[in-house]
């Protein structure tokens, strides 16, 4: 009875329809657009720009808030700096990125995993690796969107102050010196706080574990850092002090900026010997191009 009506079903038919979809015959571009493409689309997305509007709220906040004390100091200098005899700034370029720490690493905790553990997690790197870009380009261009992204939130209140600064009628000449090396050691601590915190996002693709991780990292170190400082300036031990700075990017980066430019120092025991301040410069090096290792080690084993 089945083989009765299986003979008398019509057979099926299938029809293509013509929907006038042409194959794209335009110009394809190399590596060097996608890659510029990528970076922007990072840097836009590390603001929440292009994202949803609950992506904007934490670093918005974020960087209204790191704007906030500037303002005020700026607003007090301008305002009462003859009346209280103020020749400078009243919170150095150099120790205003210490001052604002927990803003700095929250953000770089939370944005991070955004760039780094999500790509993992959905696996949208193997679309990235499928285009003309290859994974050290893909790590690179991640890590300079971070980069670039904490340096415009710590360079910002700088310059914040240095206009204020000028308004004062602060000496032009000493005022510039001090705020470029400011900005070159926001730079510094921006490349050192992104790539660690790009690692540490790297190895688990769990978001809310990586914010944890990052604002440990950061935060616990830089405690027993301060801790031990501290502690070796009171006890008149500070070649302790300077070697327990280099285990910190905000008091690593400080000392650094007080070798190099002669800023005034934010930590107890900055490197006072030649020797100690280029260690303090080429542990700077070794911790932007460590991560930077660590990341290509990391990406290289991904499956496109």
């Amino acid at each position: 009875m089945s083989n009765q009506s299986e003979q008398t079903s019509p057979p099926p038919t299938a029809v293509i329809h013509d929907l006038g979809y042409r194959p794209y015959t335009g110009p394809r571009l190399g590596e060097r657009p996608v890659a510029w493409a990528f970076f922007v689309t990072g840097l836009r997305n590390t603001y929440g720009l292009g994202r949803s509007g609950r992506s904007k709220v934490l670093p918005m906040i974020l960087l209204g808030l790191m704007l906030l004390p500037a303002l005020i100091l700026v607003g007090v200098l301008v305002q009462a700096g003859k009346l209280l005899e103020l020749d400078s700034q009243i919170v150095a370029y150099s120790s205003y990125p210490l001052t604002t720490q927990l803003l700095i690493s929250v953000f770089v905790a939370s944005q991070a995993p955004a760039l780094i553990s999500r790509d993992l997690r959905f696996g949208t790197i193997t679309l990235y690796l499928a285009r003309p870009m290859r994974r050290s380009v893909y790590v690179l261009v991640r890590l300079a969107s971070l980069t670039v992204a904490t340096f415009v939130l710590i360079g910002s209140p700088l310059v914040l102050m240095y206009l204020g600064g000028l308004l004062a009628d602060l000496p032009f000449t000493r005022e510039t010196e001090r705020f470029l090396g400011g900005m070159v050691g926001a730079l510094l601590l921006a490349a050192c706080l992104a790539g660690l915190s790009a690692v540490v996002a790297a190895l688990t693709v769990r978001r809310g574990l990586a914010v944890a991780a990052v604002i440990v990292v950061l935060l616990v170190s830089y405690t027993v850092v301060a801790t031990i400082q501290g502690i070796s300036y009171d006890a008149d031990q500070r070649d302790v002090g300077e070697i327990a700075g280099l285990f910190s990017p905000y008091t690593l980066v400080n000392g650094v900026q007080y070798f190099l430019f002669d800023s005034p120092r934010a930590t107890p025991t900055p490197p006072r010997s030649t020797g100690m301040g280029i260690a303090y410069v080429a542990t700077t090096v070794l911790t932007v191009l460590g991560c930077i290792g660590v990341l290509l080690a990391r990406f290289r084993r991904v499956r496109p």
